[in-house]
């Protein structure tokens, strides 16, 4: 079986590595564009696009909801030996997921004012917002697809092959950014077609593969099982609401920004949400790929095992959060510079000092997902889901509103610490007495 390999040390770190990868180009997908955007249109633009990212990071949590669920399921299957089985569930999910972008992308077009209105837009950004997501939303099932298919395609034994498929999409985007916005003048339509195309490409590699002769994953004829569907979204929640959660920062920040400072701030968080996502998807990176593998082994019934990833999963946070933080901090000037180009913009110095503020959350922020999605692959959804939804949501809202109340606009900065450390205690208080109840070692 691809998923089991000689070391369980080199199979974890066959799987994260390119998983980090891949979580990488997804978010560089959005990064590039802004780049392009505010070097090649304006400022304001580069607003817009921060503005429309919620949407995107809503598509890629409902493709997360069934490719987890499905992963997490394919993956006990196989350990099982039930490959027929696990063919029929990953060939539903791939049917529900395009049925659902059909419905999600007429429902957008038919209502692309009022969704930016919802997401923040205003008078001066509201034309580029609506060129953006106008241009983007008849991509938006690929967007889901693309993502299914590269958690899955790791749980079939691909991670390399993910990988190079997703890096291959991500140049594509840049060079037709770089057309499209720098040599043919599109603005900001430009840098969402770029996208979508680049989409196009990606959904036509992955179906090589699970078409090909290569893989064990298949597509086969199934019967529509709603007990498999409601487990796949039981299982799918956790990791939805941590693909969301970048989301839902940028929408609340953005909603913060506007009451408490200026559009010109902004700017500044429109860059820091860019590392910010960077750094969150490298956490989720680590997350899912060891995620089926823990699962694999749950399903074999070795948790001696499934221990002994957990351990080397905390032992990846510890050194990506350190390597993130320090980064973040010695290379702020060079991260801010890469988006401001005008060399006396009084938005560099401000955006340095609240970015320094709000990289020091990057320290936390690895645990609370790595260790939700530990309970998610031996299928522990309520305590996946709860430690989700506190990091993703309730606690960050809840830092926001009392920061902002005690400190002002300036507090908007220091919220994700706050929230990132309460959703952490949280997280212990589940974790300590499911391992005083464990009979594996993380050593």
């Amino acid at each position: 079986m691809k998923l089991e390999g000689k070391s369980l040390k080199g199979d974890f770190f066959k799987f994260i590595i390119p998983s980090i990868t891949a979580q990488w180009v997804f978010a560089l997908y959005t990064m590039v564009d802004g780049i392009f955007v505010a070097r090649g249109v304006s400022e304001i633009a580069l607003t817009a696009v921060n503005i429309s990212m919620p949407y995107i990071m809503a598509l890629y949590a409902v493709s997360i909801l069934f490719a987890v669920g499905t992963s997490t399921i394919v993956a006990i299957m196989l350990g099982e030996k039930r490959i027929q089985k696990a063919n029929e569930v990953f060939t539903q999910n791939i049917f529900l997921l395009t049925l659902f972008s059909v419905i999600i992308t007429i429902l957008v077009l038919l209502n692309l004012k009022p969704l930016a209105l919802f997401l923040g837009a205003t008078d001066v950004n509201m034309e580029y917002v609506l060129d953006y997501l106008g241009s983007i939303a008849p991509f938006s099932g690929l967007f889901i697809l693309s993502y299914s298919f590269e958690t899955i395609i790791k749980t079939d034994g691909y991670p390399k092959m993910a990988t190079i498929i997703v890096t291959a999409g991500s140049l594509m985007n840049v060079v037709l950014d770089y057309l499209m916005v720098m040599k043919l003048h599109m603005g900001i339509r430009g840098a969402a077609v770029a996208t979508g195309i680049s989409h196009v490409f990606l959904i036509a590699l992955y179906l090589i593969h699970f078409c090909g002769k290569n893989g064990i994953i298949k597509f086969t004829k199934f019967r529509l099982n709603l007990s498999i569907i409601w487990r796949q979204i039981k299982n799918g929640i956790p990791s939805c609401i941590t693909e969301l959660s970048p989301g839902l920062i940028i929408f609340l920040f953005n909603q913060a920004i506007i009451h408490y400072l200026n559009e010109n701030a902004l700017v500044s968080y429109t860059i820091i949400s860019y590392i910010n996502s960077l750094a969150v998807m490298t956490m989720v990176g680590i997350a899912q790929g060891y995620q089926p593998l823990i699962s694999y082994y749950f399903g074999k019934g070795r948790m001696d095992k499934c221990g002994k990833l957990f351990g080397y999963g905390i032992l990846a946070v510890v050194a990506a959060s350190s390597v993130f933080t320090f980064v973040c901090m010695s290379g702020t000037e060079i991260i801010v510079r890469l988006f401001i180009s005008s060399a006396d913009s009084s938005l560099i110095p401000y955006s340095i000092r609240v970015f320094r503020i709000f990289a020091l959350s990057f320290l936390l922020a690895g645990y609370n997902v790595v260790i939700g999605a530990y309970f998610t692959a031996v299928e522990r959804p309520v305590a996946a889901t709860v430690i989700s939804l506190a990091r993703g949501m309730v606690m960050l809202t809840f830092s926001l509103f009392v920061m902002t109340m005690i400190f002002g606009g300036g507090g908007i900065w220091w919220s994700p610490l706050v929230s990132e450390l309460l959703s952490l205690v949280l997280t212990l208080g589940f974790l300590i007495p499911y391992l005083q109840s464990r009979p594996f070692s993380m050593n």
